[in-house]
């Protein structure tokens, strides 16, 4: 078990996808004990003794019946849809008092929230994504004004279990959520359309998957082990007039780099009105 995390209380609002995955990894990747755990959301009770019984953790049907939980817990967590953010944090705000509280809600500041829950609160905001439940999220984090240095920590700790974390400037993390927030499903639509391509010109379907994915993986293992640009990498491997070369034209007809941009930057700005705040479209074609 992490140190820093020994004998601490950790509640976790909300038990979707998100929710799940940062507990699984919390407890798989051996930083806490599922007992240290209690979760709850709005109103699925069978969701709740599905992660109790998957996970062993505490679960609580209403978090507004559980004050002395809430006063318990040195870590709170929102794993809740961004439109469902404040009511919670209007539920929370009489019986929060210095604890770390952590949104991995999009789009909702911690400007914000220091609104709702008062001063004291050392509100924390980051972007994991879905793949902390292999410990292996490109987390973003930033902090409130509040977060003393051992909140800091606290929260670095249970983040830095699920994969990298970086710390970034409040206003740059509507754009992480479109880059590494959303992300994972880029990835996941261009595996389906490659595995669907090698399946129309007759590859078998596991061989596909199985082909589709190491390319991937290796892929990534080249871009973070040789520390080389995605750019050089290419070039390495695309030969004047070869295979790789008429493939990538048809990318370069399609302006995929331009479909890319406005992809990153629909999410960006999607995040941004979640949270009420305006980014700028002028980067995204018409």
């Amino acid at each position: 078990m992490n140190s820093n995390l020994q004998q601490k209380q950790i509640l976790v609002i909300g038990a979707g996808s998100m929710a799940e995955a940062m507990i699984r990894g919390l407890i798989e990747g051996g930083a806490i004990l599922p007992a240290q755990i209690s979760v709850t959301n709005r109103c699925n009770t069978n969701r709740l003794s599905e992660l109790q019984e998957r996970y062993g953790v505490r679960t609580l049907e209403e978090v507004s019946d559980a004050p002395q939980v809430i006063r318990d817990a040195s870590l709170v967590v929102i794993a809740v849809k961004p439109h469902d953010v404040l009511a919670v944090l209007h539920l929370l705000k009489h019986q929060l008092d210095d604890q770390v509280l952590l949104s991995v809600a999009a789009g909702i500041s911690t400007r914000h929230m220091e609104a709702i829950v008062g001063p004291r609160v050392q509100v924390v905001r980051a972007m994991p994504n879905t793949a902390c439940a292999v410990l292996e999220s490109a987390t973003a984090v930033t902090y409130g004004q509040a977060c003393t240095e051992e909140g800091r920590e606290m929260a670095r700790t249970v983040l830095s279990v699920l994969g990298t974390v970086s710390v970034v400037a409040e206003d740059l993390m509507d754009v992480v959520t479109g880059v590494s927030g959303s992300g994972p499903a880029y990835f996941y639509y261009m595996v389906e359309g490659m595995q669907d391509a090698a399946e129309a010109l007759g590859l078998p379907k596991d061989i596909a998957r199985q082909l589709v994915l190491q390319t991937l993986y290796g892929a990534g293992r080249m871009l973070q082990e040789t520390g080389m640009d995605a750019s050089e990498l290419r070039r390495q491997v695309t030969s004047p007039n070869g295979t790789t070369m008429a493939g990538l034209r048809v990318f370069e007809q399609a302006e995929f780099t331009s479909v890319i941009r406005d992809v990153i930057t629909s999410a960006a700005v999607r995040s941004g009105e979640l949270g009420g705040t305006v980014l700028p479209r002028k980067e995204a074609r018409t």
